[in-house]
C-alpha cells in the first residue's frame, strides 16, 4: 500500500500530511514560535561564577546569560563514590572565560535564562543517547523485568565493540526491528561526532546541534518501504532536507522530491479541506451512516450512526456494514485528528455474536497501521468498545483551535429568549438597589429584537411595575449571551 509524505512549508510553520491511496491518514503540524530551545546543545562560556549559590551564568549566545547549577555539572557529581556524597564545589571546577558544552533542559521563562546541564543526551526515535554515561537503562513504562532484560541484551548485541557511551531505550524500542534499532544508533553516533567536532572548531556561544525540526524527523522517522514519494513545496527546505539525508539518512534521498507545481501542494491532494473536516464533530460515511466525535479533558467518544444508510438485505445486515465502515473510518480519524488518552466507542448495537467479533478484528487491523501505541479492549457490558491510545502529542484541535468565546467551550449557547428573562430579572434586582433616572439595556441584535416584538408586553409590564424607563441599544460587537445594564 503506498504512501505519499507532502512536506508544506513556510518561514512560521512545517505542516506535514500522510496519504494513502489518495486519503489524507495524519497530520503534523510544528510552529517555529512554539519550538523553545530545550534539548539545544551550545559551545557556552562562563561569564560569572558564583560560589555562595554554587551556581554559575553561562554565555550561549541569547539575550540573557543561561543559568548552571553545581547539581546539573555532570564532572561535579561523585560518580564513584557514597550515595548522596556532596558534589566537588563549583569553583574548583569553572572559571570565569572557560569554554564548555551544554545542552538546555529549560527554556527560559519571563525575566529567568535558560537552565543548563554538562551531561548531554540526544534524543533519536527509539533510543536516548548518553555519550559520557556507559550504562544501558530502559524505560520506566516497560515493565515486565524479562522484556527489560531481552531488550538491553538485544541493543547490547547491536552496539559497535569500540561503544563507550550509554543508552536509554524508549517504549518506542518494545515493537522495533533490529535494523531499526541499529540504524538510530548509527544516527545517534554521527550526531554526536558532529557536536564534538563543533566543540573543538566553532567559536564559544554558538549553537551545536538543534533538536530536529518537523521535516528532518519525517526524514529519520516516518519514511518506510511502503514510501513512495517526499514532496517538500520549498526549494530552500529541499536542499536542507538533502544536505541533511546525505548524511543521516541516504537510503531515504531517492524518494525525495521538490514540488513546483502551479497549484499548492496541500491543495492538490486536498489536504486543507480535509484539515477542515477533521476539526468538525461530525464524519460522514460513503454509505450514508456517520460518527459523532467528542473530544472533552478526560476521554475521546466516538458514536457511530446509521443515518440514511439502508442498503443492507435486512436491518442487521444494514447496522453490520454500518459498523464495518466505521471501523476504517474511526482508525483514520484517531491519527489524523491525533487523538490520545481513553476513547470509548459505541458502535451501533449488533445482536449477532459473530458480527461484534468481526467488527472487532476490522477495527484491530485498521489500527494495526498506527505509528502509535493502541490497545483495544472487547465489547463491554453495556455494549462499548473501550481503547487506549498513546498521547505524543497535542491533538490537531489543540494545535488550530481555542475554545469559542461566546460559549466558552460548552458546545451551546443559551437562547435568546432565556437571555431576555435574565435580563428582566436582572433590571427588577438593580431597581430594588439603585434609583436611577433610566435603564439602558445593551445587548446583541437577536435580544433586542425579541424584546421589540414578542417579548415586548413582558418589558413594558416591567417598566410600568418598577416605574422607569427602559431603553434598548444594540451593540453588534456582543455575542448573543452578553449584555449590560446600564444605570442612566
Amino acid at each position: 500500500m503506498n504512501e505519499d509524505i507532502l512536506i508544506n512549508i513556510t518561514p512560521q510553520e512545517t505542516r506535514v500530511a500522510l496519504i494513502v491511496q489518495g486519503a489524507v491518514q495524519e497530520l503534523h503540524i510544528e510552529r517555529t514560535l512554539t519550538r523553545g530551545l530545550a534539548g539545544n546543545v551550545y559551545s557556552g562560556k562562563v561569564v560569572r561564577v558564583l560560589p555562595g549559590m554554587q551556581s554559575a551564568f553561562i554565555d550561549i549566545g541569547l539575550e540573557r546569560a543561561a543559568f548552571l547549577h553545581v547539581a546539573d555539572i555532570w564532572e561535579a557529581r561523585p560518580h564513584d563514590g557514597p550515595p548522596g556524597a556532596a558534589p566537588t564545589p563549583i569553583e574548583k571546577l569553572l572559571f570565569d572565560g572557560q569554554v564548555l558544552t551544554v545542552q538546555v533542559i529549560k527554556d527560559p521563562i519571563g525575566t529567568k535564562g535558560a537552565r543548563l546541564s554538562t551531561q548531554i543526551s540526544i534524543a533519536g526515535r527509539m533510543l536516548v543517547y548518553l555519550p559520557q554515561d556507559n550504562h544501558i537503562g530502559i524505560s520506566q513504562k516497560i515493565e515486565n523485568e524479562a522484556e527489560r532484560e531481552a531488550l538491553r541484551a538485544r541493543l547490547q548485541s547491536l552496539l559497535p565493540k569500540e561503544e563507550k557511551g550509554g543508552y536509554i531505550v524508549r517504549t518506542q524500542a518494545e515493537d522495533a526491528s533490529d535494523a531499526d534499532i541499529a540504524a538510530d544508533v548509527e544516527y545517534l553516533r554521527k550526531t554526536w561526532a558532529a557536536i564534538t567536532h563543533g566543540a573543538r572548531t566553532r567559536p564559544a556561544t554558538t549553537l551545536l546541534h538543534q533538536d530536529l525540526n518537523l521535516a528532518q524527523r519525517v526524514l529519520r522517522d516516518f519514511v518506510h518501504d511502503e514510501t513512495a514519494t517526499i514532496q517538500v513545496d520549498s526549494r530552500e527546505n529541499y536542499l536542507n532536507l538533502q544536505e541533511f539525508g546525505k548524511a543521516y539518512t541516504p537510503g531515504v534521498l531517492p524518494r525525495l522530491h521538490h514540488y513546483t507545481g502551479e497549484r499548492p501542494l496541500f491543495d492538490l491532494y486536498g489536504v486543507e479541506e480535509e484539515i477542515l473536516r477533521a476539526l468538525g464533530r461530525r464524519v460522514d460515511l460513503k454509505s450514508g451512516g456517520y460518527l459523532i466525535v467528542d473530544q472533552t479533558e478526560a476521554m475521546t467518544t466516538i458514536d457511530v450512526n446509521t443515518g440514511g444508510f439502508v442498503g443492507g438485505r435486512n436491518f442487521a445486515d444494514t447496522i453490520f456494514k454500518t459498523n464495518l465502515e466505521a471501523a476504517h473510518a474511526i482508525a483514520r480519524q484517531l491519527r489524523l485528528r491525533n487523538l490520545g488518552g481513553i476513547i470509548i466507542l459505541d458502535f451501533i448495537d449488533m445482536e449477532n455474536t459473530e458480527h461484534r467479533q468481526a467488527v472487532l478484528q476490522e477495527l484491530k487491523k485498521a489500527l494495526a497501521r498506527d505509528r502509535t501505541k493502541v490497545s483495544v479492549s472487547g465489547f463491554s457490558a453495556l455494549g462499548l468498545v473501550e481503547m487506549t491510545r498513546k498521547r505524543t502529542r497535542e491533538s490537531l484541535a489543540h494545535i488550530l483551535c481555542e475554545p469559542c468565546p461566546a460559549c466558552l467551550g460548552r458546545g451551546q449557547v443559551k437562547t435568546s429568549r432565556t437571555i431576555c428573562y435574565e435580563i428582566l430579572r436582572e433590571l427588577l434586582r438593580e431597581a430594588k438597589q439603585f434609583n436611577p433616572r433610566e435603564f439602558r439595556i445593551l445587548a446583541s441584535q437577536e435580544v433586542v429584537d425579541l424584546f421589540l416584538e414578542e417579548e415586548s408586553q413582558h418589558l413594558a409590564m416591567l417598566g410600568d411595575f418598577i416605574g422607569k424607563k427602559i431603553s434598548l441599544q444594540v451593540e453588534n460587537s456582543y455575542h448573543q449571551e452578553q449584555y449590560d445594564v446600564i444605570l442612566m
